[in-house]
């Protein structure tokens, strides 16, 4: 009975040991064909970003060499200073490099993609370039040959060696770094030159875009944790027994980053609602309260009202909504301030409208307290018909309005916008009121 079972057994088994062993071996070919597959894309970014960054010292030195009436070869520098430098961050982004300090580097190529840029689009016959800009490129022309001389160091040590690139991510994520892993030292000694460089001027568009938004920016003084929690309470409307429960808490205490954050627990069943608050002022950055929405039976144009509704019943001076996102149980909503008939969209906010009984349930109103102060709104130089004559004969004007924009130069201007369809889209179109020219286009759902 024993050799019948084995008879049968064995040969079962055998094929069951020698399938394991192959779908081993499977595994591990697959493995190993994903290890080469990385390995080969990290080897092909580096080398990339070693040749674009070379190409770019030679971008910015050609660009400097030509006379500078030569305003069209200028503008044909700029623009390919910012392909390559744009072509530079996103190899960057390709490299394991998530865990090893590189922002300062990155930081550096950002800044001369956005230089080079808004540099280039601008009309260099009416502006050239200034002698503080050229003295910029020629800065960056001496800065680029040092960090393009580092990273051919680098790629040198990387070809001579054999270095993988998964060695160095192994490294990385598990903290355990070789003391001669000469591409992490290597990327080390560029970030620590880059954070050595003196500090450009690049111009007030290029550095308003890096100023990050501090209490410094706003007037008054420094509110209270309880003027935030009766700012809260008022707000969400509760009574003073209610209002105790409010939890206000101070994020970056003693920075100039510091705010206030309120949170409030209606009943077990629910999940907080939170609120955010400038710490100069207490005025409310943010609202959120996540509560389920039942059944959609508000109208998009009910909950638009509804929306307004809210926003003159909290205080908010006349806002006009410019669009919309349908989420189906929600319906969010972006309102722009308006003054004597412009739209003024650098000081916009976001409600969203729960579409069950058309509740307000959140505001994203950030860009608004930082960009809603006193403006003397300038008068358009040019007629409403002079504009439209700068648009495409194509495109069918279904409405239009004037608009205080922020334009690539990040400078406020005034436009008028003109809303239609061409191609079978709806767009909306920007013409500056003073010059005719396009300043932007937008594209609508």
């Amino acid at each position: 009975m024993y050799r019948r079972l084995s008879a049968v057994l064995f040969p079962v088994m055998s094929l069951l040991f020698i399938g394991s062993i192959y779908w081993g071996y499977q595994e591990h070919q697959e493995k190993n064909s994903i290890l080469i597959k990385a390995e080969n894309q990290y080897q092909r970014a580096f080398h990339d970003l070693s040749y674009h960054v070379d190409q770019l010292h030679r971008e910015l030195g050609n660009t400097l060499a030509v006379h500078s009436a030569s305003q069209g070869f200028q503008r044909k520098g700029l623009v390919n200073t910012w392909r390559l430098t744009s072509e530079a961050q996103n190899e960057i982004n390709q490299l394991p490099l998530a865990l090893l300090p590189f922002s300062k580097t990155e930081e550096f190529l950002s800044k001369i993609a956005n230089f080079s840029y808004k540099t280039s689009v601008r009309d260099l016959a009416k502006q050239p370039l200034s002698p503080s800009e050229l003295k910029t490129l020629k800065t960056l022309y001496a800065d680029s040959a040092d960090i393009s001389q580092s990273l051919s160091g680098v790629q040198e040590k990387v070809i001579g060696s054999n270095l993988r690139w998964m060695d160095v991510e192994t490294a990385l994520a598990t903290e355990n770094q070789p003391k001669d892993n000469s591409i992490i030292d290597g990327f080390k000694t560029v970030d620590k030159k880059v954070s050595e460089y003196p500090e450009l001027d690049w111009g007030p568009s290029v550095t308003s875009m890096y100023q990050k938004r501090t209490v410094k920016m706003l007037g008054g003084r420094k509110s209270t944790t309880d003027e935030v929690r009766r700012a809260a309470a008022k707000f969400l409307k509760l009574n003073e027994t209610q209002a105790r429960e409010i939890r206000v808490v101070e994020n970056g205490k003693g920075t100039e980053y510091s705010s206030f954050s309120a949170t409030y627990k209606a009943n077990k069943a629910d999940n907080p609602i939170e609120l955010d608050y400038t710490q100069n002022g207490a005025q409310l950055i943010w609202f959120d309260n996540p509560r389920d929405i039942g059944k959609t039976s508000v109208t998009i144009q009910d909950a638009k009202r509804k929306a307004a509704e809210f926003l003159a019943r909290h205080g908010y001076p006349a806002m006009k909504a410019v669009s919309y996102d349908d989420g189906n149980a929600t319906a969010i909503f972006t309102f722009v301030e308006a003054k004597d008939g412009v739209l003024i969209y650098p000081a916009k906010l976001m409600v969203k409208i729960a579409r069950d009984n058309g509740e307000a349930v959140a505001i994203q109103a950030s860009d608004f307290v930082y960009e809603h102060h006193d403006r003397k709104l300038p008068k358009p130089k040019l007629k409403s018909a002079d504009a439209r004559a700068s648009l495409n004969p194509d495109f069918k004007v279904a409405r239009e309005q004037l608009a205080l924009i922020k334009n690539d130069a990040d400078k406020e201007v005034l436009c008028y916008e003109f809303q239609g369809k061409i191609n079978g889209a709806v767009y909306k179109i920007f013409v500056n009121a003073d010059t005719g020219l396009e300043e932007s286009i937008e594209q609508l759902p």
